[in-house]
């Protein structure tokens, strides 16, 4: 049984190339798509396959031994074998025998057992020659180790061999694949949202045309905008739109729906960015430190002013901030002013202070369960200070449920982002969505929705590729896959 392994580092391009597409066509999904990129040079190679296979040693092997197998009278054997069952078996359970059915019977496990006799044999006898099996894949995959084909089929295949050559590096392979997977959340999301919405009671057109609205205004208006045609149809018009950027117009004002997306969604992301990078760079330190310092004073400080960074409701503390801070000190804008950046400074403390408090709780955990491990404290008896097993060994293995936390907590930021814009008067794409979703106004609400999913779903990217970075075992599984 030949054993494939992992490309030497003397391997040339044309057989790493080769060892790449050998790999990616035993994945079903990767070999269909392998094949349909290079569907024209496919068409010209499999031609000369044919009639390459037409002198292959297979087909003398086959003849010879299906000859014999017929001299034999193996067929004949067989058929007189299962029809004496057959008709033994009915005999048993007095039962009628029908011969057409018995025929029909007999005939199909004859072809099956004879078939499967005569490959066993052609298998035998191909071992015992020490030969190979001529199939496309194994006569592609020679053609490939030939670097002058690789030149000529280059125009034909260039986008499988575009494929081929991304794949050959894992970690773009990694990052493909998670925004392949990524893809196929999106649409999820769009037709559940999609669904909810048109199974909402609430009626657009009453709701925006007010009560005195007639039914010829109603239907007017379920026309311009779609309404009236079936699900699948509102359906497919909603999910192209999110995929090729088009989502219409909204169904109040007459706005376009992506031209609002894009000029409210960039304030949210940013006060999220901001307060992640808070959350960071105070979470992190405070949580190392609660852990090293395990029941001291420090340790049950941090932790009891994170329990209350976790219960402060977001819009109670936004309050509180804009009576002190702004009405009583006068130091910080109450309201969010895109030309004043001092005016971010207290929506991204709010936003951020649960975050803040979660991952500092979490990261006193995950480093607690990781300094007692055995490996910890061999560091410690082999003579390392402090400084470094916690360097070299504890905060690297603490980063994954850490990051993992992180990136969760990250989309409920997105998610709930809306509280916090309403208590300072920020026109974010949090308080857009909340805005339209009583009428409910369905384009804008699938935008704002599916572009902060699309946005969460790239975190999530970039949270697997820092497990590769973190943890080399994750790197290793990464490169056999």
């Amino acid at each position: 049984m030949e054993l494939h392994k992992e490309p030497s580092l003397n391997f040339g391009f044309s057989d790493h190339l080769s060892y790449v597409f050998e790999k990616m066509m035993k994945r079903p999904s990767y070999k269909y798509l392998l094949l349909l990129l290079g569907l024209p040079l496919h068409l010209i190679i499999f031609f000369f396959y044919q009639s390459k296979r037409k002198s292959d040693t297979y087909f003398t092997i086959h003849k010879i031994i299906n000859e014999s197998l017929q001299t034999a009278g193996l067929k004949e054997k067989l058929l007189s074998d299962f029809k004496e069952q057959y008709v033994r078996k009915h005999a048993f359970f007095q039962e009628k025998v029908d011969e057409q059915q018995m025929n029909r019977e007999v005939d199909r496990l004859t072809e099956e057992r004879y078939s499967k006799i005569l490959a066993e044999k052609i298998n035998d006898e191909y071992e015992r020659q020490g030969l190979t099996k001529l199939n496309y894949i194994s006569y592609f995959q020679r053609l490939l180790k030939n670097p002058l084909f690789l030149i000529v089929s280059f125009i034909p295949g260039v986008l499988m061999y575009i494929l081929l050559l991304l794949f050959s590096n894992f970690f773009i392979k990694f990052i493909f694949e998670r925004l392949i997977m990524s893809v196929f959340v999106i649409a999820g999301v769009s037709v559940l949202v999609f669904t909810i919405l048109y199974l909402s009671p609430f009626d657009p057109a009453a709701n925006l045309l007010g009560e005195s609205a007639t039914k010829e205004q109603i239907a007017s208006f379920n026309h311009t905008y779609g309404l009236d045609l079936p699900y699948l149809m509102q359906l497919w018009n909603a999910v192209k739109g999110i995929f090729t950027f088009d989502l219409g117009a909204s169904f109040t004002g007459n706005e376009d729906v992506a031209a609002s997306i894009a000029n409210k969604f960039p304030i949210t992301l940013t006060i999220a960015i901001f307060s992640l990078l808070m959350a960071i760079v105070i979470a992190i330190p405070v949580g190392i430190i609660s852990a090293t310092r395990q029941n001291t004073f420090l340790d049950y400080s941090f932790m009891f002013i994170a329990l209350i960074g976790l219960s402060i409701p977001n819009f109670w503390q936004g309050l509180i901030f804009i009576l002190n801070f702004s009405i009583k000190l006068q130091w910080l804008p109450a309201t969010y002013n895109p030309q004043n950046m001092l005016s971010i400074i207290m929506p991204v403390i709010v936003l951020g202070t649960g975050l803040t408090a979660s991952v500092a709780r979490m990261t006193r955990s995950s480093m607690l369960e990781i300094i007692n491990e055995d490996y910890i404290i061999t560091a410690k008896a082999k003579g390392l200070n402090e400084r470094q097993v916690l360097w070299k060994h504890a905060i690297g293995n603490a980063m994954i449920p850490i990051i993992t936390v992180i990136g969760l907590l990250f989309g409920d930021m997105l998610g709930g982002a809306a509280v916090t814009e309403k208590v300072f008067n920020i026109s974010g794409i949090g308080s857009y969505i909340v805005d339209k979703q009583f009428i409910p106004d369905i384009p804008a609400i699938m935008g704002g929705v599916i572009y902060i999913a699309i946005t969460i779903s790239l975190v999530n990217v970039l949270i697997d590729i820092l497990y590769a970075f973190f943890d080399p075992r994750i790197r290793s599984k990464m490169k056999q896959l």
